[in-house]
Order: structure tokens, then C-alpha cells, then sequence
């Protein structure tokens, strides 16, 4: 039976709002309705749907709440079920855009900046509590969900508080393997569950809310692994731990959606790309939106005589950037994972997962706060991961060759638990029996 409804517009200051009315149908309708906080994408709406806005530029949070969401939305899909994913960010009124392009930029200045980044970690907590993201998000993703029924996966917890305070049914999608003070405050409703990364992010979970006196059934918190695009998963077929004894180490190193690392990169860069000749090393550098990332890649390279290209060129450095997260994520999937023997990357939630199940080693950079810091120590565990020695990179490639650790870490990885593969299909699948 057709259901017919009538048809209730979005207020007037939302921007987008065909986009915006269209994305309330489609996330209605669907079997696996997703929902994330993380960029805009606004240039893709108007290539492909043709509707614009005043307002230039994007705004990019977060690689991992977008990947993850992707990652969820695209194993819907596989399993032949109807998915659709919404980011509210996209449809944000005028003055909160701006209000969260000052966000953006505090942010990225505390990515590049040391001193800040040390405020940021004392008061994280608190500043996360500030930041105006909650109420600038709060009347599209009202609008966009108003008429779901189906239970949403949820993978930013901005998101997930909002729509089971509104009565939703919620998937909660815990992204690192750390429990963050706001996935507890609305823990107690009835209303929503939690996938979580492994058994010890579980326990962590059940101990903190007995801390703040909350009771919670055992089925309400689920290990799910963490959700990882099945195209990734797809690219450590066929790989082997020693083929770059043959040709020479293929290095990947990435920054984050709000371009962490900079100077460590920077510094990194300089010590390694004198000895890339030489040691037959072919880098891939992931600029994600940033132009700045993208300039002193490019730089760098030139300094140290080394063509540069895109992600397409047949040269020794490639630099993979794009203004929009959904091309820059596309062309990382497309271009990394299958090509890559390993990472150097931040043990992010996106970067770290991702390269451990294409089979890649990880070596890697200052870790952002304790649940990157438990990422570190999980994947070092199991042999995947070291520390990068910023200041003796070369020394550093030298002796792990010799050591073979390449070999061993790549096999690791290639034989990692089915835990680390099977999350997006997991988190699907618990969302179906809600």
C-alpha cells in the first residue's frame, strides 16, 4: 500500500531545500536510514542534483565520520537492502555556516599549531561541550528524520543524543575504542543501542555508566568491530608480505579532515624524501581538502628535485587532494589501500582500521588523545603498528627492513581477526533486528 503524505517544506533559512525535503523522503522510505556529522559536500549536491547555495567552500570535520557512514551505507546496499545517508551539515542556515567555519578554522589551527593542541587537550571535555555544533545541527536533522521509522544507524554521537532525545529508535555507532563522556548522556533511554569496537570497549562502557548510576540491559551495548568500506577490505586480495623486497617500500602518508600533524609531517618529509631515489621509495601523499598540505607536499617534492603529480601520475611522489571529502575519500580508496605496503598516518579510527584491513603496516604519528593512544596500543598488540621516529625516519626504514618487520607486520594484517572486516556487516545486521 502507498502511503501518500503530504508534503511539509523546511524552513525557509535551511539552505538546500530541495536537497534537504528530497533527503526526508529517501531516509523515510529506506530500510537502513544512516546518519552522520561530519563535512558538507555541498559542490557534489550541486554537480549531481543540481541545486546551489550562496555560501562557497565546504566545511570538513572528519574523515572517519564520513568513511565509517560510507562504509555503512555501501554494505546496506550489498546485502540488497535500501540505505540513504544524511550529513545536516549540508543544509546548515547562514549564520550557523559561519558560526561552524570559525569552528573549523579553531580547529584546524589546533591541528597545526602545538601549543594549542595542548589547550585542546585540557579541556576537551569542555570545549566539546561549547562548540555550537549540537544547535547548529539540531532543525535539519529535526526536519530530515521527523518521519523515520526504521532504526537509525547513527555514527556521530552529536546525532545519536539528538534523535533519541526526539524518540528515535537509535544505532549508536561507538567509533573508537574509547567511551567518550557524551555517548553516556543519553545511554539511558530505552530508545538506543550501541556498537561498539571490541569487548574491552564494551566493558568500558557498562563501567562507566555504573559510574554515573545507569543501569543498562547486557543487549544494549554490541561488539561490532569497526565499520570498514567492504572496497577496502577488497584490496588485500592478492597481496603479499614480500613483494616490496622486489620493487621497493610503496609509503603511504595521510593527514586527517582537519589536517593534523603538520609540522611532524612536514619535519617526516624532509628527512625522507632525500633518500627516496635511492632506496626505490614511492610516496603517496594524502593532502585530504587541505591546500596547504597539498602546497608543501608539492614544495617539499620540488626542494628535493622529485617530480610530483596527482594520484594519476606516473611519478615517484603523488599528492592526493581534492576540495570536496567525497572525491578526496574516493580517490584514497582508489588509489591507497590496493597500492599501498604501508601507512603513515595519526592511529586515527578512519586511517588506522582502514589500512590495517587492506593488509598495510602502520607507522605512526603523534597519537591526538587517549582513544587514539588505545588505537596505538591495539594495533602495536598485534604486530601491525610502531612508532615513527620522526627525526631518524631513513635510520628507522633501514633497520625495520633489515629486521624484516615490513614482512611480518603486512602478514599480520593479512591475517587479522574477522572482527576488523566485518563491522559495517555486523552493525547492518544488528540494525535490521532492532
Amino acid at each position: 500500500m502507498v502511503i501518500h503524505r503530504k508534503h511539509i517544506y523546511p524552513e525557509k533559512d535551511l539552505a538546500l531545500p530541495r536537497t534537504l525535503h528530497d533527503d526526508r523522503h529517501r531516509l523515510e522510505q529506506v530500510e537502513v536510514p544512516v546518519v552522520t556529522v561530519s563535512a558538507s559536500f555541498r559542490q557534489d549536491i550541486a554537480k549531481n542534483l543540481h541545486e546551489h547555495t550562496r555560501k562557497k567552500g565546504e566545511i570538513v570535520f572528519s574523515r572517519a565520520h564520513y568513511s565509517m557512514a560510507v562504509a555503512i551505507l555501501d554494505e546496506a546496499r550489498r546485502q540488497n537492502l535500501s540505505a540513504w545517508l544524511v550529513d545536516p551539515i549540508n543544509f546548515l542556515s547562514a549564520d550557523q555556516w559561519q558560526r561552524l567555519v570559525r569552528i573549523e578554522l579553531i580547529g584546524q589551527l589546533t591541528a597545526r599549531i602545538p601549543i594549542l593542541k595542548k589547550i585542546k587537550d585540557i579541556f576537551d571535555t569542555f570545549i566539546r561541550k561549547q562548540v555550537p555544533l549540537k544547535g547548529a545541527i539540531d532543525k535539519p536533522l529535526e526536519y530530515v528524520t521527523t518521519r523515520v521509522e526504521k532504526p537509525i544507524v547513527s555514527v556521530h554521537y552529536e546525532s545519536g543524543n539528538f534523535l533519541a532525545r526526539h524518540g528515535k529508535k537509535v544505532l549508536q555507532i561507538v567509533t573508537d575504542p574509547h567511551v567518550r563522556p557524551h555517548y553516556l548522556f543519553e545511554a539511558g533511554r530505552p530508545n538506543i543501542s550501541f556498537a561498539v569496537f571490541d569487548e574491552a570497549t564494551r566493558k568500558s562502557f557498562f563501567a562507566k555508566a555504573a559510574g554515573q548510576n545507569l543501569e543498562l540491559a547486557p543487549d544494549k551495548v554490541v561488539v561490532t568491530g569497526p565499520p570498514v568500506d567492504s572496497r577496502i577490505i577488497e584490496t588485500r586480495k592478492g597481496k603479499k608480505a614480500d613483494s616490496y623486497k622486489k620493487r621497493g617500500l610503496r609509503l603511504v602518508v595521510t593527514t586527517s579532515g582537519l589536517g593534523t600533524n603538520y609540522k611532524e609531517i612536514e619535519e617526516l618529509l624532509t628527512g625522507l624524501l632525500p633518500a627516496v631515489k635511492e632506496r626505490k621509495i614511492e610516496l603517496l601523499l594524502y593532502a585530504s581538502t587541505h591546500r596547504d598540505f597539498r602546497k608543501m607536499y608539492l614544495d617539499k617534492a620540488a626542494e628535493n628535485g622529485l617530480s610530483a603529480g596527482d594520484e594519476n601520475a606516473k611519478t615517484q611522489v603523488r599528492v592526493i587532494w581534492d576540495e570536496s571529502i567525497v572525491t578526496a575519500n574516493q580517490k584514497l580508496i582508489e588509489h591507497a589501500f590496493g597500492w599501498a605496503d604501508g601507512f603513515i598516518t595519526k592511529p586515527s579510527g578512519d586511517m588506522a582500521y582502514d589500512a590495517a584491513a587492506a593488509g598495510c603496516f602502520l607507522l605512526t604519528l603523534s597519537p591526538w588523545g587517549e582513544w587514539e593512544e588505545n588505537i596505538f596500543d591495539i594495533f602495536t598488540r598485534l604486530g601491525i603498528a610502531k612508532a615513527a621516529d620522526i627525526n631518524n625516519f631513513v635510520e628507522q626504514l633501514d633497520s625495520l627492513e633489515k629486521e624484516n618487520w615490513f614482512s611480518r607486520a603486512i602478514n599480520n594484517a593479512l591475517n587479522i581477526d574477522d572482527i576488523f572486516l566485518n563491522g559495517a556487516k555486523n552493525i547492518v545486521n544488528l540494525q535490521q533486528k532492532l
